[in-house]
This record gives structure tokens, C-alpha cells and sequence, in this order.
């Protein structure tokens, strides 16, 4: 075979194939490298680049969603709120009050009248620590002016107010003890006072005449319908200064009120500032008779003066019904010696039937708003004639009774029971006109009760009996200045205890809603108590009435206001407990992440750093 055509061997034949060694392999041929601790490359940054730019998305979408649960709350005055408190709640808080003597025929005067005036006031200061002073009274640095008045001579004390001398001048056709003549004369000092000094004080001087008499032997007094009253009769000057101190702090300041009598803070106004008057005429079983009554003639003849009396109290409203089927809860016995049915004062409890009368007249007396309940019950024949036996065992005079700020009830018994007359059962009767006079002046007698005054005109002192002059308005202007003053302090004391609470609640629940609804409530509060405030330093009755009734209201408003009640205990805890499952699972793991990363980078860093000190 030619050599030629013999294979040869592969090319690469004569080529040694090099080993192939790793970078490992390589660092441990080194004998002082240790692969350990030491490595000769610089760590790379790009998986903590990564990792640290996802932790950073998160890091800044987190404003965004603070953002988006953020909870707006409309800043609230707390300061003033605190301040409202401290002035209202600190000191009762009393009104200043003008008062005028005037001493009439008295002769040589055995007193000087700033010595007069400063015995009535001393008078004045122990009458008022026996009664304790209560907010909403006259201030006790008030002043007593004193005129001394005798023939066409007059003698004044060191003040401003100064009596119009020989004003009484034709005092001998008002004399006699009927009540035309004191109403007449009632009417003849209200025209009197308007002429004199007072008129600078916007007519809110409390004035007592004594008019000194020897022929009459009996000491009358008398207090009118408005800011004034007189004594008249043989009276010395000693027994003169102490009845003119009880008459202006008994009557014109604490309102003729004895023990017994309702408390004045507690007057029946609801927190919105209304009173519903709410009438009901009750047939107990209309199978023996039925009655009605023309209510309309009342509230527009008797009601309407009251109501645009307490104008400056509340809103009134008026409603009416009757109902049928209406009998009572508890039980009367039969009495021989009076001849009718009885029920006493351990039965009124259990009087009024809460199941069988449904007196809510109107929807929209509910809420806020005070409903006073005037009830007429008129009995079955099965129990008539009913009447009311006092403690005492008398019979009641009005046949009815008051339920302190729910209302009263007056037993009215039909004339057939009274004559012992057949009615025909399905015919309608109504209540005459003479009877509904007489049942409204029982009704406008306890709503005088209500409101912590006296129903009767006749008020007992120490040195006597003052009579009281009723109005045709159901209360005389002195009574309303009494109320406006209570109201006030009783109003202003609530609206600082209510923001005073809303304000620390407000403050201990920082995740609670407060809408700006609820801050202009606030606001408007704050400035109808200190308009209020400044109305009592001024002595303005009836606009610091109005003024605290809108600052209690608004502060009712803004603490019971839906969208804050409905939030009140959204705490940061219930906020973390909704939305930690969304992104706690996935933050968590994006932070172990990169502190995993940083740590193995700080380590390879260290690594590197050995074997480059090693090679040096």
C-alpha cells in the first residue's frame, strides 16, 4: 500500500489540551488565601439596587396612603372652650340689679336717706346669706336708692336714680283694699315710674313705695304686675326698711319661691331651646258620654298671651287632641259623707295610664325638645263625681295635680254625674265655655308651678302677707325677669358642660371625625355665651336669655352631631388592624429582604477588603 494512501492521524494529535482550573481552584493553590474571609473581586451592587428600590416604592407611596385614610378633623377652640368654663363655672354668676325706695309722708325723718339706704342694703345682705345666694341672683354690691318724700320736699341718697317728687299727689282715689282699686293703682305707678329717673336704666329699676298712713291701722302690701310695689298703712321707719328688704330680695330677686317649690335650674325647657305644649282631653268610656271642647277659642284668647310671654324662655308651640278609651290606673273608693268617689295623693303615681293614653301629639315634638302634657280627665259614670282628698283630708280646690317636667292632670266631672242626669251616650257634648275658663286658669296655676313660681297671689313673710298681683299674661314682668336670670345661668351652665366634654373627648380620641358642620357649631356657641355674658353685665334680661338658650343649643348640636358619634372609638389600633392584612405580609417581606442584602453585602465588602490588605 502506498504510503501515501495510509491514514493519517487527527490534527490535533500534536496539541496538549491545557487543564482547565476554576477561580476556586485557583485561590487555593494560593497557600495564604482563604476563601472564607477574603475574596479578590469587589461585590457587586446590583441585587441591593433592586432590593432597595422596591423598599423605596413602598416608602414613598406610604404618604400617599396616609393621605388616603387620613381622618379630617376642623380644629376646635380649645382654648376658649376652657376659658367659657372657668368664668361661668368658677363663681355663680349673678346680675347687677337696680333697686329704688321711696318713703312717703313719713314727717321729720329720724334717718338720713343714705342712712336709710345703707339699712335696707345691710338688711338686704343677711336675707340673702340666710337664703343662699344661688346663680342667677342679683349681684351683692347692687345699690338702693332712697327718696324721702314729704309734702313738695324731696330728699335723695347719693345715687343716680332720683324718685319724681309730689308724684303721689293724687293718691286718695286709689285707696281701698278691693282688687280693681290696686290694679288701678298697679297701672297709675307703672306710668308714674316710666317719667322719672328710671328711664335711663331701660325701665329695669325694682321699686317699693311706703306710703305712711295713720287712719289706716292695717299694713297692706302689695306687689304689682310690674317692677314695683307699696306698702301703705301705719308703719314705722324700722319696720319699713325690713319689709322693703324682704320684698326686694324675696319677690323681685328669688322670685316669691319657698321650700317645696321646684327648683329654678330645673325649668321645663328642652335642650333646643322649645317647649311643646301638648293639651288632652280624655273621655275614660265614651259608651256613658262623650265630650269636645273649642280649643281654638283658648289658644288664641288665653294662650297666646303666655306664649308671647315666654318668648324670651323658649319657643312655644301648642297641640291639642282627644282621646277616647282612656281610663285610669289606679283605683278610687266610694266616700258616703262627701258623696263621691275619692282617690288620694299615695294614687297619683299610678294616675296616669302610660299604656291606654298616647299624648305625643306630633312627631315633631320628639328629639330635644320638652313636651309638657295638660291633661282633662273625665271620669266613667262608674266613678263620678272623682274628686282629689289632700294629705290633709280637705278636698281639692283645682281637683288636680302636677307631675314635675311632664305636666299636670285636672279631674273634670260632667254635670249629669254632678245632677244625677241620663246623657245619651252617642252624642257629643261639649265643655262650656265658663267650665274651659275655669280648667285653663288650673292649667296656667300649674304651668306657673312648673316653672318654680307660685300658683296663688299671696306669698307669707316674717312681718306679714304680701299680695301678689296675677297678669293677664299668666306671668308679671318681675316673674320673667326671675326666670330670664335663672334661665340664663342654668343655660350657660350647661353649654360650658357640654363643650367642656366635647372638648376632652374630642382630645382623647384623635382619630375621631370632626367636620367643619361641627367647628361653626362650636363657634356660634362661643359667640352666643359671650354675647349672653356681656348681656348680664349689662343687666339686659331678656336678650341674655335668648343668647344662652342659642349657645346651649348649638352646643347640644355640635356634641351630639351623627357623623361624630358614629366614629367615636376609630382608634389608630382599629385603623391597624383593618389594613395590616392588605400590606403587612408583603412590606415585611421587602424589609428582610434588604436587610438581608445589605448584610451579605457588607460582608462580601469585608471579604474583599482582607484579600486586597493581604496582597499590599
Amino acid at each position: 500500500m502506498d504510503a501515501n494512501n495510509s491514514p493519517s492521524p487527527p490534527a490535533t494529535a500534536d496539541i496538549s489540551e491545557a487543564p482547565l482550573t476554576s477561580a476556586s481552584e485557583r485561590q487555593r493553590e494560593e497557600p495564604d488565601f482563604d476563601e472564607e474571609t477574603m475574596r479578590k473581586t469587589r461585590p457587586g451592587l446590583k441585587r441591593f439596587t433592586l432590593t432597595l428600590t422596591v423598599l423605596l416604592s413602598f416608602l414613598l407611596g406610604l404618604p400617599f396612603f396616609l393621605k388616603s385614610v387620613e381622618i379630617y378633623r376642623s380644629p376646635l377652640p380649645f382654648r376658649e372652650i376652657d376659658d367659657l368654663s372657668a368664668a361661668v363655672e368658677s363663681n355663680p354668676l349673678h346680675f347687677p340689679c337696680q333697686f329704688q325706695a321711696v318713703f312717703v309722708d313719713f314727717g321729720v325723718p329720724s334717718f338720713t336717706a343714705n342712712e336709710l339706704s345703707m339699712s335696707i342694703e345691710s338688711h338686704m345682705q343677711n336675707l340673702a346669706a340666710k337664703d343662699s345666694t344661688f346663680c342667677g341672683a342679683c349681684s351683692n354690691n347692687s345699690t338702693v336708692s332712697v327718696t324721702l318724700e314729704s309734702g313738695s320736699d324731696c330728699l335723695y341718697s347719693n345715687n343716680d336714680l332720683q324718685w319724681k317728687c309730689g308724684g303721689l299727689n293724687e293718691l286718695n282715689k286709689f285707696e281701698g283694699s278691693g282688687k280693681y282699686d290696686d290694679e288701678l293703682f298697679d297701672y297709675y305707678l307703672k306710668s308714674l315710674l316710666a317719667d322719672n329717673g328710671s328711664r335711663g336704666h331701660g325701665g329695669k329699676v325694682y321699686t317699693v313705695i311706703v306710703v305712711r298712713k295713720e287712719e289706716m291701722e292695717e299694713v297692706r302690701a302689695v306687689v304689682g304686675k310690674y317692677r314695683h310695689a307699696w306698702i301703705m298703712g301705719r308703719v314705722s321707719e324700722e319696720a319699713a326698711v325690713k319689709k322693703v328688704a324682704e320684698i326686694f330680695v324675696k319677690v323681685f330677686v328669688n322670685g316669691g319661691k319657698e321650700e317645696g317649690c321646684i327648683s329654678g335650674e330645673f325649668m321645663p325647657v328642652g335642650a333646643d331651646g322649645r317647649i311643646v305644649l301638648s293639651f288632652n282631653l280624655l273621655n275614660a268610656d265614651p259608651r256613658d258620654w262623650t265630650y269636645d271642647w273649642e280649643f281654638q277659642e283658648i289658644d288664641d284668647n288665653l294662650l297666646a298671651p303666655i306664649i308671647d310671654a315666654l318668648k324670651p324662655l323658649a319657643d312655644v308651640r301648642v297641640e291639642s287632641q282627644v282621646l277616647y278609651h282612656t281610663p285610669k290606673s289606679s283605683f278610687s273608693y266610694w266616700d258616703d259623707t262627701l258623696g263621691s268617689y275619692i282617690f288620694t295623693r299615695n294614687d297619683l303615681p299610678f294616675f296616669v295610664n302610660s299604656n291606654e293614653w298616647h299624648l305625643d301629639t306630633s312627631v315633631a315634638a320628639g328629639g330635644r325638645s320638652k313636651i309638657l302634657h295638660f291633661v282633662v280627665y273625665v271620669p266613667s259614670a262608674t266613678e263620678c263625681p272623682l274628686l282629689l282628698q289632700l294629705p290633709n283630708g280637705a278636698i281639692s280646690k283645682t281637683n288636680g295635680f302636677i307631675s314635675p317636667m311632664w305636666g299636670s292632670v285636672v279631674v273634670w266631672n260632667p254635670s249629669a254625674c254632678l245632677k244625677d242626669t241620663e246623657m245619651e251616650p252617642h252624642v257629643r257634648h261639649k265643655i262650656s265655655p265658663e267650665d274651659l275658663k275655669k280648667i285653663f286658669e288650673v292649667f296656667l296655676g300649674q304651668l306657673r308651678q312648673l316653672f318654680g313660681l307660685k300658683s296663688k297671689g299671696l306669698l307669707g313673710d316674717a312681718s306679714g302677707t304680701l299680695r301678689l298681683l296675677t297678669s293677664e299674661a299668666g306671668f308679671t314682668e318681675w316673674e320673667l325677669d326671675v326666670l330670664s336670670r335663672q334661665h340664663t345661668c342654668f343655660n350657660l351652665l350647661q353649654c360650658a358642660t357640654t363643650l367642656g366634654s366635647l372638648s376632652r373627648l374630642v382630645q382623647s380620641l384623635p382619630r375621631m371625625i370632626i367636620k367643619d358642620e361641627i367647628g361653626k357649631q362650636v363657634k356660634y356657641s362661643l359667640e352666643s355665651a359671650k354675647l349672653a355674658l356681656s348681656n348680664v353685665s349689662g343687666g339686659v334680661y331678656d336678650a341674655s336669655a335668648v343668647s344662652s338658650r342659642q349657645a346651649r343649643s348649638f352646643a347640644e348640636d355640635a356634641f351630639y352631631h351623627p357623623s361624630m358619634m358614629s366614629v367615636s372609638y376609630y382608634s389608630f389600633e382599629h385603623c391597624f388592624a383593618v389594613y395590616s392584612p392588605f400590606f403587612l405580609p408583603v412590606s415585611l417581606h421587602v424589609l428582610l429582604a434588604a436587610l438581608r442584602e445589605r448584610k451579605r453585602y457588607k460582608q462580601e465588602s469585608r471579604k474583599y477588603n482582607a484579600w486586597k490588605a493581604k496582597t499590599m
